[in-house]
C-alpha cells in the first residue's frame, strides 16, 4: 500500500503533466465571462471537460450546474471539490464583455479551472483505487448576488426559490449526498500571500426598495407631487445616520444603491427603485439589522408621505470553516509554497454562499494568491496561472488523499466530531424565514 506522501505526488505528478491545458482552461473562461444562472456556455464547456475524463455528470442543475463523481476503492464519504461558473458585471474591466459588462473580475474562471485540476489528478493519477469514499466534483451557478431584479424575477416564476446558486442546490437534494467540501477562492491581496487560510465571513439578507410617490410637473406644479427620489435619498440618510451604532464586532456592512431614479427631469419622481445588501458577521446581528434598515427605509417614506414597498430576500449565512480540514490544507499548502508563503485571515466582511454549505457540513473556502488589482474592481486579473490556478489545485487534491486515505480515517473522524449548526431541514427553515414582502404608507 502507497503512503500519503506517494499518492500526493503521483496526484501532483498528473497535474503537472496537463498543468497548460488546466490553466487554458481558466483564459477560455476568461475570455466568455457570464453572470450567474445564465452561465451555458461556461457549463456546457464543463461539461466536455468532464466528458474528456470519462465522468459522469448530471447538468442543468439549477438551471446551469455540472455535478461530477468518481467513485473510490471503497466505500466511504464523500467530498465534494467546487468550482464557481458565474461572473460578475464590470463594465470598464478590460475583459468586459460589451453590452453585457459580464466579467471575471473575481477569479471564479480560475476556480473552474482548479476545480477540474483537482480532478485531473484524482482521476488520471491511479490514486483512487488507494482511497475510500467518493468524489463530487461540482460547478455551481450563481454565487456573486447580482442582477437582483433579474432573479427575483426568476424566483417569483418558480424557476429558482433562492437567489444563490448553492442555496438552490441544497434545496434540490444536490448536496444531500456530500459529507464534506471544499473549494479555493482567488485573492490579490498582499497580505494573503500565496495561500490563505480563512475563518469566518459575513452572513447577508438581500432587499429591493420601491418608494413611490405621485407624479407632476417638477417646475409648474412640484407641490402636487411627492417626490419618491427625496423619499428614498432620506432613507439612504437614515441608513447613514445608524452606522455610528454598528458595533464593530457585528462587521455590519449596509451599502445600498438605487436602480432607478426616475422617469424624466421634467418630472417629480414617482417610482424610484434601490437594492441593498445588510451584512453581519453573525446571523442574529444579520437579524437585529435586518429590521433596524427597514425602519430607516420607512422613515424616509414618513417624510415625504411616500409608499414603500420592502422585499427581503435570503442571501447567505455566514461562513465557518471547518479548523480541522484547513489544518490539513495548510499542512498540503506548506508543502507546495512554503511555511512563509502561507497567510492568515481571521474574519472577511464579504460574503459568500460557501457559508451556507459550512453550516450544514464540514468546509472550507481557504484562498489562492497570483492575481493583481480590487476584486470586483476594473483591475482584476489573474496574471500568475501557476499559483492561482496549479498550486491550489495540487492541495485541494492533496487534502482529498488525507481525508480519504487509510479507509478514509480523517473525514470519519472530523465529521464525527463536528458540531454543525443546523441540518438541512432546520437550514431551510431559517433561510425561508428570512423571505418577506411589506408595504408601508403612514
Amino acid at each position: 500500500m502507497p503512503t500519503n506522501e506517494e499518492l500526493k505526488a503521483l496526484v501532483c505528478q498528473a497535474i503537472d503533466q496537463r498543468a497548460r491545458e488546466i490553466t487554458g482552461i481558466a483564459q477560455h473562461i476568461l475570455e466568455n465571462p457570464e453572470p450567474g444562472f445564465k452561465e451555458h456556455k461556461t457549463s456546457r464547456f464543463v461539461q466536455e471537460q468532464f466528458d474528456k475524463l470519462g465522468l459522469p455528470h448530471k447538468d442543468d442543475l439549477a438551471l446551469t450546474g455540472v455535478k461530477a463523481w468518481a467513485e473510490a476503492g471503497s466505500r466511504g464519504p464523500t467530498v465534494a471539490v467546487i468550482g464557481e461558473l458565474d461572473s460578475m458585471i464590470v463594465p470598464g474591466h478590460v475583459k468586459a464583455v460589451p453590452g453585457t459588462g459580464a466579467a471575471h473580475a473575481c477569479g471564479h474562471h480560475a476556480q473552474i479551472a482548479m476545480m477540474l485540476g483537482a480532478a485531473i489528478g484524482l482521476t488520471q493519477s491511479g490514486v483512487l483505487r488507494h482511497l475510500a469514499g467518493r468524489l463530487v466534483f461540482f460547478a455551481v451557478p450563481a454565487e456573486e448576488l447580482i442582477e437582483v431584479e433579474s432573479r427575483d424575477g426568476l424566483r417569483r416564476e418558480g424557476k429558482i426559490e433562492f437567489i444563490g446558486g448553492k442555496p438552490e442546490l441544497v434545496r434540490l437534494g444536490q448536496f444531500d449526498d456530500v459529507d464534506m467540501a471544499m473549494m479555493t477562492h482567488t485573492t490579490s491581496s498582499p497580505e494573503d500571500r500565496k495561500i490563505a487560510l480563512s475563518g469566518t465571513n459575513n452572513g447577508l439578507v438581500v432587499k429591493r426598495i420601491q418608494y413611490i410617490g405621485r407624479a407632476a410637473h417638477a417646475g409648474g406644479a412640484p407641490h402636487l407631487g411627492i417626490n419618491a427620489l427625496n423619499a428614498a435619498t432620506l432613507g439612504i440618510q437614515a441608513i447613514h445616520a445608524l452606522r455610528e451604532t454598528f458595533r464593530d464586532g457585528d462587521t455590519v456592512r449596509v451599502h445600498p444603491i438605487i436602480t432607478r431614479g426616475g422617469d424624466a427631469v421634467s418630472v417629480v419622481p414617482a417610482d424610484v427603485r434601490m437594492e441593498t445588501f445588510v451584512r453581519a458577521r453573525t446571523t442574529n446581528a444579520v437579524l437585529e439589522w435586518d429590521r433596524k434598515v427597514d425602519r430607516a427605509l420607512r422613515a424616509g417614506a414618513m417624510a415625504v408621505g411616500a409608499k414603500v414597498r420592502i422585499t427581503t430576500i435570503p442571501g447567505y449565512l455566514p461562513l465557518n470553516n471547518n479548523q480541522a480540514m484547513a489544518a490539513m490544507y495548510r499542512v498540503n499548502g506548506v508543502g507546495v509554497v512554503g511555511e512563509a508563503n502561507i497567510g492568515p485571515i481571521a474574519h472577511r466582511t464579504s460574503s459568500t454562499d460557501m457559508g451556507d454549505i459550512s453550516q450544514i457540513m464540514p468546509a472550507i473556502q481557504p484562498y489562492a494568491g497570483g492575481a493583481t488589482g480590487t476584486a470586483h474592481g476594473t483591475d482584476f486579473l489573474v496574471e500568475d496561472y501557476d499559483l492561482a490556478v496549479i498550486t491550489p489545485a495540487k492541495v485541494m487534491a492533496m487534502t482529498v488523499i488525507d481525508l480519504l486515505a487509510g479507509g478514509a480515517a480523517k473525514a470519519k473522524e472530523i465529521i464525527g466530531t463536528t458540531k454543525l449548526p443546523y441540518t438541512k431541514d432546520a437550514y431551510l427553515k431559517l433561510v425561508r424565514s428570512f423571505a418577506r414582502e411589506e408595504e408601508w404608507e403612514e
